[in-house]
This record gives structure tokens, C-alpha cells and sequence, in this order.
């Protein structure tokens, strides 16, 4: 049985529940008593869907709900975030957004010290993940070249490809054209990928 810690959470705004369970056949309630006995404003749910899952209706709306002062609160850490990389990315989001994070069966809450620490710790986890990213793309593409690989030609990109792609562009700001050229496709190719997962670019 999850151990719970119900923090006081001390907001100016709103406490924004989030639960999730990864098939039709479990249940939420356990999540739903343990986010209203931290005296949430408002839960939102994904119920069926895989943490892996790029779209999550119910984490996205509570995302849109999210404002400035309120808090967002999981049960556990594995019901928000995809991978240790989009968990941090998330957190470092929120906290440069002023909204709070709180993990009830971990015990974190960025409205404390501890808490805070725990962000910052998420923060140059993502920060040297995405140096990681930007420096293994320009070498790569260093070494296609010096073997005279042929970069750019047309090809079918895979979601996970699109994916990846998307957050190197948008989160790491590696320019497309470097992305393309590392996935050996067109800028063309990758922005209609893009487009045909329903991410945005701004181009």
C-alpha cells in the first residue's frame, strides 16, 4: 500500500489534482480519494491511457488549467511524466511558469525548501541532457559527413522519430535543419511529420 504524505500545501492559488491508470480495467479511485484527501480544487483524469502516450487529454487540460500561484498535485511521479527526461522537462516548465509541484507518495512539495531543491535538481538534470542531445546531434552529423553519407533524402519518419525530433526543435533549440539532416529527411519532410502528429512548430 502507497504511503501517502499530505502535505500543506501553501498556495496563493488553486491545488490542480492529476490521476491516471494505464488500462480501461484499473481503477482511479485510489488516486481520486488520496488527491481529494489533499483537498484539491480539481482533479483531471486519463483513464486507459499509457504513460507513454504523447496525447493525454486529461494532462493536457490540466496543463491549459494551470495559472500562476496554483499547484499541481499526482499521487506518484510515475502517473505524470513519460520518462525521467519529460518529467524533468515538466517540472522546469511549471516552476518557470510560478506553478508548484507536489508529489504525494514521494513527498514533494516545491512550496518548501526541500521541495525546491528537488526542482533544481530536475532543472540541471534537463539542462544537461539537452547539452547532451545538442552535442551528440553535431557530432553525428560531423561524422555523416566526413563518410560522405548522403543526408536529406526523402523517406516515411516513424512517430518516434517525429517525436524526438519535435523535442529537440522546440525544447533543445536545435534548429530543424539540423534535426532534418540527423533523421535524413528534408526540412519539408519533418515539418509535414510534424503536422501529420498534430505538433505544433512555429516556423
Amino acid at each position: 500500500m502507497t504511503k501517502l504524505f499530505l502535505p500543506s500545501i501553501e498556495v496563493t492559488g488553486r491545488r490542480i489534482g492529476y490521476a491516471r491508470v494505464s488500462t480501461a480495467d484499473q481503477k482511479l479511485r485510489m488516486q481520486l480519494d488520496a488527491l481529494k484527501a489533499a483537498r484539491c480544487d480539481r482533479v483531471f483524469k486519463d483513464h486507459g491511457i499509457s504513460g507513454g502516450k504523447a496525447n493525454r487529454p486529461g494532462l493536457d487540460e490540466a496543463l491549459k488549467t494551470l495559472k500562476r500561484g496554483d499547484a499541481l498535485v499526482v499521487l506518484k511521479l510515475d502517473r505524470l511524466g513519460r520518462s525521467v527526461q519529460h518529467l524533468s522537462d515538466l517540472l522546469v516548465r511549471l516552476g518557470n511558469e510560478g506553478i508548484h509541484f507536489c508529489s504525494l507518495a514521494e513527498g514533494i512539495n516545491t512550496t518548501t525548501p526541500g521541495g525546491k531543491l528537488v526542482y533544481h535538481l530536475f532543472a540541471a538534470f534537463a539542462e544537461f541532457n539537452r547539452d547532451m542531445i545538442r552535442e551528440n546531434t553535431v557530432l553525428g552529423l560531423a561524422a555523416a559527413k566526413q563518410r560522405g553519407a548522403r543526408v536529406g533524402r526523402p523517406r516515411a519518419l516513424a512517430i518516434d522519430e517525429i517525436l524526438e525530433g519535435h523535442r529537440h526543435v522546440t525544447q533543445c533549440g536545435i534548429p530543424i535543419g539540423l534535426v532534418a539532416e540527423r533523421l535524413e529527411v528534408s526540412h519539408a519532410t519533418l515539418t509535414r511529420g510534424f503536422r501529420r502528429a498534430g505538433l505544433c512548430y512555429l516556423n
